[in-house]
């Protein structure tokens, strides 16, 4: 004789949404998603889901940092080779947090998330490992932005005098299609 069990469907949901929830990714972020940046809540929030900071590392191909839209918001432009070896900070996030942070990063619209290399120095010694991390870069987008200023690190705060300005998603959106190809 077989003996079925049979579970609510409450139950099903939230056997789902825990795991769901438990995978977890590594995130390297450059911008306004690092400590003391405007937009790091978003890894802090508990409803975003889980994130925990891992690392500070970068980026092991040079790739431009730029400044860039009304809004001042920084991009990494996917042309591997040019600019610099982009420092920023690693984190381990669930699903639900890479759902959010997809939404924030208007994946895969404008920003495009994928897997690179990100070099982290070993505590205690000077050596270097490699970290698979997902990576937001802006691949489609108009030759003119490689002529901005680059730099390595960024810094809503910095020398650029170009602070980060929060925006309605809509006014945000209307300028992202000012600087991309379509």
């Amino acid at each position: 004789m077989i003996h079925l069990t049979v579970r609510p469907l409450s139950y099903i949901r939230q056997f789902n949404v825990k795991y769901f929830s438990e995978m977890t990714h590594k995130v390297f972020v450059y911008g306004t998603l690092k400590r003391n940046e405007p937009n790091h809540h978003w890894l802090t929030a508990p409803e975003n889901g889980y994130g925990k900071f891992i690392a500070e590392g970068r980026t092991r191909t040079k790739y431009p940092l730029i400044i860039a839209t009304k809004y001042n918001i920084p991009f990494l432009i996917y042309s591997p080779g040019q600019g610099y070896n982009v420092r920023g900070e690693i984190y381990e996030v669930d699903n639900i947090m890479l759902s959010k942070l997809d939404i924030l990063e208007d994946h895969p619209n404008y920003y495009i998330r994928e897997i690179d290399d990100i070099e982290v120095k070993k505590t205690d010694t000077n050596d270097v490992e490699t970290v698979k991390c997902w990576v937001y870069f802006l691949k489609s987008f108009k030759q003119e932005l490689l002529s901005r200023p680059q730099m390595d690190n960024y810094s809503s705060g910095g020398s650029h005098g170009l602070p980060y300005m929060e925006s309605n998603n809509e006014s945000t959106l209307e300028d992202l299609d000012d600087i991309t190809r379509k």
